[in-house]
C-alpha cells in the first residue's frame, strides 16, 4: 500500500482548483510507482515463502519453488492507494467540511478521482488496484509533522497533532451518531479496497436499546462500522462503567468514579487500540529513487 496524504496537495495548491488536480495527478502517478515497485517484488516470492496460503490452499495450490506472479494479476489479489486526511483537505480548499453540501461534494469528487485512477491503472497493469481508508493510527501523526514543517501552522487544517482518518469526519464536529454514519457511508461506498467507519459512545449498559438502534441503523446505511463503547472495570469494588481520567499532563492517571481507586494493577481499563504494519518487500535502489523525489515535491 502506498498512501497519499491529500492535505499536503491541498496546501501546495494554495487553494487553486486547477492547481489542485494538477498535483493530484503527479502525487497519485507517484504512488503508483510505488505500487509497481512493491508489486514487482513480489512476483519473485514462492509459494514456499508461505506454503498455508499458497501450497496448501489458503490463497493457491502452487507447486513448491513455483513462483506467485500468476496469482498477482487479473483480479486474484488486489493492491492498495491508500489516503488520509479528507476533512482538512476539503476543509481547506471548500471552506467546509464534507458534512455540508459544497465540502461534501468536493469530497466525493476526490474519492472518485482516486477510483479512476484505480480502474486505470488495472486496465493499464492487469493488477486489481483498490481505494482503501487506511487504518493509518501512525501515519495521522507522520502526516500532520510533515505539514507543520512544509506549511506551518494553519488553523484548523495543520494546528493538530493529527490528520483525520481517510474519509472520516472529525472527531471534534458535533454531529449524532446516526447523521455522521450515513453521510460517512457515501464516502465508504468508495473505498471498496477497505473502510470501517466508528462512533464513540460513553457506557451504554443502562440504555441496550439505543446500542441495538445503532446496529440496526449500521446494518441498514452502511457496509462496516464499530461501537467504541467504554465498559472498564475495578477489583476494588466491583464497578463496571467508564472510569475517569484525572491529574494533568503527563501525569494522568485512571481512577475509578465509584471508589476512588487508583491502583493501575486493580483497573481494567479497555480503549480501542490499532495500528499498520506495512511491507518490507522493497527494491532499495528503486526506493531511494522515488524517496528523492518525494522530498522534493511541488
Amino acid at each position: 500500500m502506498c498512501t497519499l496524504n491529500l492535505p499536503d496537495i491541498a496546501l501546495s495548491s494554495d487553494g487553486d482548483f486547477d492547481k489542485f488536480w494538477e498535483i493530484f495527478d503527479k502525487r497519485a502517478e507517484l504512488c503508483h510507482e510505488v505500487l509497481l515497485t512493491k508489486h514487482k517484488r513480489l512476483e519473485s516470492i514462492t509459494s514456499d515463502v508461505a506454503p498455508i496460503l499458497w501450497r496448501d490452499g489458503g490463497l493457491g495450490r502452487l507447486r513448491s519453488g513455483e513462483s506467485i506472479s500468476k496469482l498477482l494479476h487479473g483480479g486474484y489479489s488486489s493492491i492498495s492507494l491508500g489516503y488520509g486526511g479528507l476533512y482538512e483537505t476539503v476543509k481547506f480548499m471548500t471552506g467546509e467540511s464534507h458534512s455540508d453540501e459544497k465540502g461534501r461534494e468536493f469530497g466525493l469528487e476526490i474519492m472518485r478521482a482516486l477510483n479512476k485512477k484505480a480502474e486505470e491503472w488495472k486496465k493499464q497493469d492487469d493488477i486489481g488496484y483498490a481505494v482503501y481508508g487506511t487504518p493509518m493510527e501512525s501515519a495521522t501523526y507522520k502526516f500532520a509533522k510533515a505539514l507543520k514543517r512544509r506549511f506551518g501552522i494553519i488553523p484548523g487544517i495543520s494546528d493538530r497533532d493529527y490528520i483525520t482518518n481517510s474519509y472520516h469526519l472529525p472527531v471534534f464536529e458535533k454531529i449524532d451518531a446516526f447523521t455522521k454514519l450515513k453521510i460517512e457511508s457515501e464516502f465508504q461506498e468508495l473505498s471498496l479496497g477497505g473502510a470501517v467507519s466508528y462512533v464513540e459512545v460513553p457506557d451504554m449498559t443502562n440504555n441496550v436499546d439505543a446500542v441495538l438502534q445503532l446496529i440496526q441503523f449500521m446494518y441498514d446505511n452502511i457496509m462496516y462500522a464499530e461501537i467504541n463503547i467504554k465498559n472498564d472495570y475495578c477489583l476494588e469494588c466491583d464497578y463496571h462503567g467508564e472510569m475517569e481520567l484525572d491529574g494533568e499532563a503527563p501525569d494522568l492517571y485512571w481512577k475509578c468514579p465509584n471508589c476512588g481507586n487508583t491502583d493501575e494493577k486493580s483497573l481494567f481499563v479497555f480503549r480501542r487500540t490499532c495500528g499498520y504494519c506495512g511491507s518490507n518487500f522493497w527494491n532499495k535502489g528503486r526506493t531511494e529513487e522515488i524517496h528523492d523525489r518525494v522530498l522534493h515535491l511541488e
